[in-house]
């Protein structure tokens, strides 16, 4: 697989502008190589897997001065939720897209934010982390304003123009850090930075890029964006918005820049356990008292990436015995993976009720378990999992996160942890009495089960709930361990520089 390991950005890029040209004579094909595209990628990436930590030198040329791409634990991890996720999203739109119009382009967009997120999680250079940043947010602009309604442009500036301040933040970080070390190369900064020491230059770089990649990953105060840009995106795409991208372009760089290049850092710890303490308070409140399903869920997605944020905070804490440490770490990647997972089968639940009903408020419906019971069913194995209830997988992501809070000693955290599971489980319960159960309304007794290649989606993410949950040693011992450990083993990713 090393020697194919570029193909993750090649063939999405390279797939977006044959999509374009193949179909300005041939449409229906759109379909066939959107699929083509993402079935290659979700199966290099499940194979990625089975790889040994390796790194890729593009032309040829050794690092620094070359451009390296690093595989390892956390990267594989990442590719997997980015790559299936996204092959699941697109066969969703094969049918949902159908009631929009400019199908190929929509696949092009697509495809252009695949290839940035891939980009971004396998490069190993500061620099062509931002550019592949970009790729994707400016792809995402786009596909939020698809539809060209009023409110999903007004949505799509909103976004446009608070990504363009994170990725100017962050590009002066980048900036700044260059003049400082006189290099980007990911792994030679981690040799570098140490050797200068963390004085108040670095302390201001390292905020940039918090304030910068926070932006990225909605978490509160930097979230403004993200409950009008989630809500107005067509069905999938939300889904990858909060099932994927606020994880692949804020939470994965956070946790490379914070862990790999500059290690451990009280200062650092404080700040991203208050900031994800603050995100899952403000999320889950703001959450409850939402009428309309989709903004219902972007308040959650705020508030459940509290959590990650939280357990990356812990495990930053050189002042916490390191297995402690090690463990919120591992809590709170696994609840990332998981929150992919649950999170994307409830936006496009959401999608498929509102494809059948006209409507996304939740007052308005009722009883649609009697007339959509594939997705009715699928949406409540999603809201159990997010609730934290056992034996779904939220229920053990969100345990560990609390353990490990209680036993390090912030208790604080750890009572916030469980209450916001509560307030979690009481929004999800209303959702369900309003949508699922009750009484169907008179003008919803003819509508149909949702089509067959937006069911199959949901009834696969719904069955990975479960089996994240029930087999949850197994997925300790080979998926999020490996993620965990390519973070704290800071010496294995400077030897990626092959010195």
């Amino acid at each position: 697989m090393q020697a194919y390991f570029p193909l993750f950005t090649a063939i999405p890029l390279a797939m977006a502008f044959i999509n374009l040209l193949v179909t300005k004579v041939n449409k229906k094909v759109t379909d066939f190589l959107a699929f083509l595209a993402m079935i290659s990628l979700a199966s290099m990436a499940i194979m990625m897997l089975f790889e040994s930590p390796f790194s890729y030198q593009l032309g040829g040329w050794a690092p620094p001065i070359g451009i390296l791409l690093v595989s390892d634990g956390l990267s594989s991890v990442m590719l997997v939720i980015i790559n299936v996720i996204g092959l699941l999203s697109m066969i969703y739109s094969m049918k949902y897209m159908t009631t929009y119009t400019a199908k190929p382009k929509f696949y092009t967009l697509f495809l252009l934010m695949i290839a940035g997120m891939n980009g971004v999680v396998i490069t190993g250079d500061m620099f062509n982390l931002y550019v592949f940043l970009e790729i994707a947010s400016i792809a995402s602009y786009a596909l939020v304003g698809f539809g060209c309604e009023k409110n999903e442009l007004e949505a799509s500036f909103k976004y446009l123009i608070l990504g363009g301040v994170a990725s100017t933040v962050v590009l002066f970080g980048i900036a700044f850090l260059y003049s400082m070390t006189g290099t980007l190369n990911m792994p030679d900064l981690a040799v570098k930075i140490p050797e200068i020491g963390h004085n108040h230059a670095m302390g201001f770089v390292m905020a940039l890029f918090i304030m910068g990649f926070g932006l990225k990953a909605s978490s509160v105060p930097f979230h403004a964006w993200l409950p009008d840009a989630h809500p107005s995106a067509p069905a999938p795409i939300s889904a990858m918005l909060s099932g994927v991208l606020i994880k692949a372009l804020g939470i994965y760089s956070i946790a490379r820049i914070m862990f790999n290049i500059f290690g451990s850092d009280t200062m650092v710890s404080s700040i991203l356990m208050f900031l994800g303490a603050l995100s899952m308070l403000v999320g889950v409140f703001l959450a409850v008292g939402q009428h309309d399903f989709k903004r219902m869920l972007a308040y959650h997605s705020i508030s459940q990436m509290g959590y990650v944020m939280m357990g990356l905070g812990l495990g930053l804490n050189p002042n916490v015995p390191p297995a402690l440490a090690a463990l919120a770490l591992f809590g709170g990647l696994f609840h990332m993976v998981n929150h992919a997972v649950f999170k994307s089968c409830l936006f496009l639940c959401a999608g498929s009720f509102e494809y059948r009903t006209g409507t996304k408020d939740k007052t308005e419906m009722g009883g649609l378990i009697r007339r959509m019971p594939f997705t009715s069913a699928t949406c409540s194995i999603a809201s159990l999992s997010i609730s934290g209830v056992p034996p779904f997988n939220g229920f053990w992501s969100k345990l560990i996160i609390i353990v490990a809070f209680m036993k390090a000693g912030y208790t604080i955290y750890g009572i916030l942890a469980i209450l916001v599971a509560f307030m979690t489980m009481i929004s999800f319960i209303r959702l369900q009495m309003n949508v699922i159960f009750g009484k169907l309304p008179e003008k919803f007794e003819k509508i149909k089960e949702a089509p067959f290649a937006m069911v199959l989606p949901l009834v696969i993410l719904a069955i990975l709930c479960l089996a994240l949950g029930i087999f949850y040693p197994l997925v300790d011992q080979n998926l999020i361990e490996a993620a965990k450990d390519a973070l704290l083993d800071k010496a294995q990713y400077i030897s990626f520089l092959g010195r």
